[in-house]
């Protein structure tokens, strides 16, 4: 086995890459980022299935319950972070292992991020005013006029975003698109660190979508509507923060809103994250340097984990 200075594991959620993870550690003397933009989250255990306190004790775990739900944290911020840590993980003889389904995080980390204008809080209050007003189609609407191509690649539903396209448009007159094609900080593979990202991907969806059904079921078990009530009784977070943007979430949150019967909140809670594993899968085949772990659902984490090890 040659010399590895970084291991990475991507896949579509309820893939099993967490399991997988746990169990690489038991061959290679690894500590874990995480690489989730809902786990950075403080009390929201549940409904991101996140690492249980046993399996942080037994391996070392970053980037996890970092932020309160009412920050927000974004891919600029990861790559800072990751670095950091890959740097402090290797100087204590370490393996860094990158772990989870936040795609943006693994590209910029990877590839490199653009160079893109901080957040404007002026801007962002007017473009949600307008939003009320006049309904997120129509932006995405002025979107498409003033930056086709980024309108084209996101949906009218996106609308964080959408914000974000029209506010870099407003604040510097440039479509964010312009900047991707310009400005970006260097990735880890420019700079020249070994970077092998292994992608756990599903033969057959229909494995997939019943655990994601599972797992949606096993959370409300746990009392995912009673976690999701306590963050809304704070009375200081709203349905439009990141965190309460996440898939889960937002469904639950509506319910609690609406009063919604939780078997209508458990069906759209399941169609949000099966629509969310295809955008991680479409991701992914567009990462092509990766190594595919193709899987069955039916493997256990050991055979995973041998699979993965004979790549290196």
């Amino acid at each position: 086995m040659k010399r590895l200075e970084i291991i990475a594991i991507a896949g579509p959620t309820a893939s099993g890459k967490s399991a997988l993870s746990m169990e690489l550690a038991k061959h290679l003397p690894v500590e874990i980022i995480s690489v989730d933009s809902a786990l950075v989250y403080k009390s929201m255990d549940i409904g991101t299935a996140k690492p249980t306190p046993a399996e942080r004790a037994e391996v070392a775990h970053h980037l996890i319950d970092i932020r309160d739900p009412m920050e927000a944290y974004n891919a600029a911020e990861f790559v800072r972070d990751a670095r950091r840590l890959i740097s402090e993980i290797q100087k204590r003889g370490k393996l860094p292992l990158l772990v989870g389904g936040t795609m943006l995080y693994f590209k910029a980390l990877r590839d490199g991020l653009d160079e893109l204008p901080p957040a404007n809080a002026q801007t962002r209050a007017e473009l949600e005013a307008e939003a009320l007003t006049h309904g997120w189609l129509a932006m995405h609407a002025e979107l498409a006029r003033v930056d086709p191509i980024t309108a084209e690649r996101l949906p009218a539903g996106d609308t964080q975003r959408i914000q974000r396209a029209l506010e870099v448009w407003r604040i510097t007159g440039r479509p964010i698109s312009s900047f991707h094609a310009s400005q970006r900080k260097e990735g880890l593979v420019e700079s020249g660190l070994e970077f092998p990202l292994f992608s756990l991907e599903p033969t057959d969806r229909k494995w997939l979508h019943a655990r994601i059904e599972q797992r949606f079921d096993a959370m409300l078990a746990a009392g995912f509507m009673d976690e999701v009530a306590a963050l809304r009784a704070r009375g200081d977070l709203s349905p439009d923060l990141p965190a309460m943007r996440c898939v889960g979430y937002r469904q639950a949150w509506e319910a609690l809103d609406n009063n919604e019967p939780i078997a209508t909140m458990r069906e759209r809670g399941i169609a949000a994250t099966r629509q969310l594993a295809k955008r991680q899968i479409t991701w992914l085949r567009g990462m092509p340097a990766r190594n595919v772990i193709s899987t069955t659902g039916e493997e256990s984490a050991h055979g995973l984990a041998s699979k993965l090890l004979g790549f290196l």
